[in-house]
């Protein structure tokens, strides 16, 4: 047996660890730390309950809208204006959010995991007409690789017309992405980091040469969408058919839902949303229970009291703490493990019988010669992230259709003295919750759960892992020194750790010269 460490795993956000013990080419054992220190709960302690909507976003930058959208959703209910949030201000929520899972998909694929599939060196000259091609080219002309290594060696087996396309989508993808951001910015006002998500609404109004420009670049991002990400990531599964069973994490998945097409008031079971809410366990749907949701920290570094429901959690850290290997927590519901993310999302849209999903997803089946049984694994997450991109832009082009230029978009409320919140919907990542706890007008306690937490957690106190330890254990690893099945399991997941851990800390050596040898 032989222990592989891989610190950091790179090509995606954070600072993330991996320790899989292979045995006979076959992983046996892994186990998933996440390397730096969650604060945010903590600062925010005493803030105006209003901050949370623009502090949180300064979690991560990839998807700061998904915690504006959060943490709106709890301050409506502390300061009970859920039901009065205008139409106008439910759509540009929507349209805001839509927008940055549409940036924040084609970012995962294309500037992170494509490379483990598309081979960059393999590239020929390119014509007049390709300059996309072009400018890579000249990169590794001059030996400028730094977008593109250092990687582990592997087996690359699109073939070649197919390897030349997806090569220049993605030099096309970071244009592309840059247009979503932009999308963001024409009702957020801004991006990353954008300003209109607030308790209440939004805080801008839609006008008609507001929605033209956002449909004009729409239409752009569509055509990218359908014609170059969703190609691609059936090429990639007609030749990496093994790897919608490769990183299986089990069959238990949670959705929190996403897009309210109703305003948002009662449990996030009873909410209308254009990506349901579901917990499927061992193939059987339910309704989720916010109740059963809890987070163990067994093996993290925390106190032994921070294990609690959300609500009344804390954020105690304990870096000395025996047998905790993880800066993050170990959410469960029901006390098992649960995958969340787009997979999550699928798995719950079909199973719920969402007519858009399960559409898109029988007509992704049919290409791939898969059954729903074998849709799941690390390329189920990719192509889940494809399909929902393909529906977001039909749906987004919708939304805009339906909002009233000159109506209001926020309701207006007197903070609390006193009160509670939740909000629950889906980052691009998976499920994302903030709990609000306010006392004496400022805001008493806050609690983030991230998708990453969920699915790069420890083991918890029964010893059960996490899913993304789950999904590592049965991959093979055919070269010791180039582990490349583990990293693409890992990255299918899109891990960001910058949601789930927030503050570093640096231990200096101890010969006492300040030189730093360690980030923890």
């Amino acid at each position: 047996m032989k222990t592989i460490t891989i610190d950091p795993v790179t090509r995606i956000e954070g600072h993330l660890k991996i320790e899989v013990v292979v045995d006979g080419g076959v992983v046996k054992e892994a186990r998933s730390s996440g390397t730096l220190f969650r604060g945010f709960e903590i600062f925010l302690r005493g803030r105006d309950p209003r901050d949370a909507a623009r502090m949180t976003q300064r979690v991560c930058g990839v998807c700061p809208v998904a915690h504006a959208t959060a943490s709106a959703l709890a301050l409506d209910e502390a300061f009970g204006l859920s039901s009065k949030v205008p139409p106008n201000g439910r759509i540009l929520r929507n349209m805001i959010l839509g927008s940055n899972f549409l940036q924040s998909h084609i970012l995962h694929f294309y500037a992170l995991s494509a490379l483990d599939y598309v081979d960059v060196a393999a590239l020929d000259e390119a014509g007049p007409d390709e300059a996309e091609l072009r400018a890579v080219r000249r990169f590794l002309e001059r030996g400028q690789l730094g977008p593109f290594v250092p990687r582990y060696k592997t087996e690359f087996r699109l073939p070649k017309h197919v390897n030349r396309a997806a090569i220049a989508h993605y030099v096309k993808a970071l244009e592309i992405r840059r247009i979503c951001h932009e999308m963001i910015a024409i009702f957020g006002g801004r991006m990353p980091l954008q300003m209109a998500t607030f308790v209440g609404g939004v805080l801008s109004t839609p006008t008609d040469d507001g929605i033209a420009a956002f449909l004009a670049k729409l239409a752009r991002v569509r055509d990218f969408v359908k014609n170059a990400y969703l190609p691609d990531i059936l090429a990639v599964a007609k030749a990496y058919p093994e790897h919608f069973e490769l990183g299986r994490s089990g069959s238990n998945f949670l959705a929190y839902g996403a897009f309210d097409q109703a305003p948002a008031c009662g449990p996030v079971s009873e909410r209308k949303r254009f990506f349901p809410a579901g917990a499927v366990r061992n193939g059987v749907l339910s309704r989720v229970d916010v109740s059963a949701i809890t987070e163990d920290v067994a093996r993290s570094f925390f106190t032994d009291d921070c294990a609690a429901a959300p609500g009344e959690g804390k954020t105690e850290p304990a870096v000395a703490k025996e047998g905790a290997y993880s800066f993050l927590k170990a959410p469960r519901y029901g006390k098992e493990p649960f995958e969340v993310g787009p997979l999550a999302r699928t798995m719950v849209a079909y199973l719920a019988g969402a007519k858009p999903q399960k559409e898109t997803v029988d007509g992704v089946l049919a290409e791939a010669g898969l059954r729903l049984e074998n849709f799941g694994g690390t390329l189920g997450r990719h192509a889940s992230r494809a399909i929902e991109a393909a529906l977001l832009t039909d749906a987004l082009e919708r939304w805009a259709m339906e909002l009233v230029p000159g109506e209001p978009a926020c309701a207006e409320g007197p903070p609390p003295k006193e009160a509670r919140g939740v909000g629950l919907t889906d980052a691009p990542r998976g499920a994302l919750g903030h709990w609000l706890e306010v006392g004496e007008g400022k805001i008493k306690n806050y609690q983030l759960v991230v998708p990453t937490t969920w699915n790069a957690s420890p083991r918890d106190a029964a010893g059960r892992p996490g899913p993304i330890e789950s999904a590592l254990v049965g991959a093979p690893v055919r070269d010791e020194a180039n582990p490349t099945e583990v990293v693409r399991i890992v990255r299918s997941f899109d891990p960001c750790l910058a949601c789930a851990v927030h503050v570093v800390g640096v231990r200096r050596d101890s010969a006492g010269d300040g030189r730093v040898v360690r980030v923890a």
